[in-house]
């Protein structure tokens, strides 16, 4: 009974720390909504998406599946989820100013 006990207890301790390392990133990185997006790229905060590609060099042959923009490290940066046309997903990280 004491190790099963023992195991039960060392699994609970296992996933708690697994719980908390996937919540630490998250609460560290803040993102703007699209509202705040919008807002960011009239006043000129931030560069438009089609002007983060362009720079980067990406053509429209990517498919973009998703856009957030994000602070990182005190500075506004666009995580872009792209599908090449190889059929790849990945996320690309680009300055948003």
């Amino acid at each position: 009974m004491k190790t099963l006990t023992s195991k039960i207890l060392a699994s609970a301790a296992v996933a708690l720390a697994l719980g908390l390392a996937a919540i630490g990133p998250a609460q560290a990185q803040s993102c703007l909504d699209n509202r705040q997006i919008q807002e960011a790229v009239s006043s000129g905060q931030i560069m438009s998406l089609a002007d983060v590609l362009a720079s980067a060099g990406i053509d429209g042959s990517a498919e973009v599946l998703s856009v957030q923009v994000c602070d990182e490290g005190g500075g506004l940066v666009y995580i872009i989820g792209v599908l090449t046309p190889d059929g790849q997903a990945q996320n690309l990280v680009l300055s948003a100013q």
